[in-house]
C-alpha cells in the first residue's frame, strides 16, 4: 500500500517451488498498526495460496502469528521441523 508516495503497508511472499510460497516480510507503518492491516495482507496471500491450491510457508514472524492465532489456515500451512 502507498500513501501520499510513501509505503505504508507491504507483505512479501515468493515461491518456493511449484507447491509453496513463503511469505518472508510483513510491514506496517506506525500510524496504521491497530487496524488489522497486516491481518489482511496474510489473508490475502492465504486466499491466493488455497486459489492455486498451493502451501504457505510463514517465515516471517507476523505471519507464523497469525497462523497460529487462525486455525482456519491449517489447510495452507506447510509446516517445518520446528512448528
Amino acid at each position: 500500500m502507498v500513501e501520499d508516495g510513501r509505503e505504508v503497508a507491504d507483505i512479501t511472499f515468493r515461491p518456493v517451488d511449484e507447491q509453496t510460497i513463503m511469505i518472508e516480510h510483513t510491514f506496517v507503518s506506525e500510524e496504521l498498526r491497530g487496524q488489522k492491516i497486516g491481518d489482511q495482507l496474510v489473508k490475502a496471500v492465504v486466499d491466493l495460496a488455497r486459489k492455486e491450491g498451493k502451501k504457505i510457508v510463514p517465515a516471517c514472524s507476523f505471519a507464523l502469528v497469525q497462523f497460529k492465532r487462525h486455525k482456519d489456515y491449517q489447510d495452507v500451512w506447510q509446516r517445518g521441523e520446528k512448528e
